[in-house]
């Protein structure tokens, strides 16, 4: 994304003037890692500002927010209406990033395998439980899978990240939607459950034969290698940033700057992306503060976009950046 020097210039110039404050923020692990590298580098540019942003799940991010003990929240899922109405100081959703949910998987001897969607939901239903099921066969030929138990690994805590992996699943294979289902939380029929994308990454990482769905970015940084999924064009395409944001050029964000690339049907879309946001209340008390935190997260929707794709995320196309500092504009 190309970033205005002036418009970073400005954000900074005001910060500087801003009281010493600590801002609090909680919620999704899909961007925590992003969200902290801004905290400290949004510091050493404004040392007056302190942001300390636990990553704690979405669920638990979105029941912060709406109990007022964080400035800002953050949820993969965002807010539904019910939820917004259930703020007493109002709320305003900020895309603030985005990223790829990818299945993660330890195969030590298989670094290329492809899952088309009928495997892919067999896995997670726990009706393909070996990995040289014809099904996955099927998807790699040539390729000689192991007779190996297929560990599955999942959520246990409230997550967006299962929220955008079981809205895929749901939307792709009716059984899914009618045996789990789509939700921050749901009961899967097999495998074993970690807390936060670190936890599931952790349960992968330590077991052959294990297969899990985290943020991309934690895959990358801790060396899983991770599957190529069949999309809807029938294409089996990687995680990329390029595919990500092929996914994310299908969607049209609406007014409320809530939507998801469910199911994209372009040829080169990756399947799993989605947006990830920033929960801001309507009304701040504290002008201090208000300034304080909008200044934060202008410097993220500008100059901290460039530090998305190191972390593995995917830069906000400069359409939604301009939609989103719209909506940052209406908090008061």
């Amino acid at each position: 994304m190309r970033i205005i020097p002036s418009v970073v210039a400005a954000a900074l110039t005001a910060a500087v003037s801003v009281q010493a404050q600590q801002l609090s923020g909680a919620g999704a692990t899909f961007p925590a890692p992003l969200y902290q590298r801004w905290s400290v580098e949004y510091n050493k540019q404004v040392p007056a500002i302190q942001v300390n942003y636990q990553s704690v799940g979405s669920g638990a991010g979105v029941k912060n927010f709406l109990q007022g003990v964080v400035d800002f929240g953050a949820s993969d899922a965002a807010m539904t209406d019910a939820e917004i109405a259930k703020s007493p100081r109002g709320a305003v959703m900020i895309p603030a990033t985005a990223g790829s949910v990818v299945l993660a998987y330890n195969l030590p001897d298989i670094k290329n395998l492809r899952l088309s969607r009928a495997a892919l939901v067999g896995i997670f239903l726990g009706k393909i439980t070996k990995w040289n099921d014809p099904a996955i066969v099927e998807c790699n030929p040539g390729t000689p899978l192991p007779p190996t138990a297929i560990n599955v690994a999942f959520r246990s805590d409230g997550s967006g990240t299962t929220f955008v992996f079981t809205q895929h699943l749901a939307a792709i294979s009716p059984e899914f939607d009618e045996e789990v289902g789509a939700d921050k939380s749901v009961v899967f029929p097999v495998g074993i459950g970690g807390k936060g994308n670190e936890g599931v990454t952790a349960l992968v990482k330590q077991t052959p034969g294990t297969i899990g769905y985290v943020e991309f970015g934690y895959a990358e940084q801790n060396g899983l290698s991770c599957a190529a999924i069949e999309n809807k064009s029938g294409q089996f395409v990687a995680p990329t940033a390029e595919s990500g944001a092929a996914a994310l050029a299908s969607v049209e964000l609406p007014e409320n700057l809530r939507a998801w690339p469910v199911d994209p049907a372009a040829p080169g879309a990756y399947p799993i992306t989605t947006f990830t946001w920033l929960l801001l209340y309507k009304k701040y008390d504290d002008a201090a503060k208000l300034k304080a935190l909008k200044d934060f997260v202008t410097y993220g929707l500008t100059e901290g976009q460039s530090l998305a794709t190191q972390l593995g995320y995917i830069p906000l196309p400069e359409a939604v950046v301009a939609k989103a500092n719209a909506a940052l504009g209406t908090v008061e």
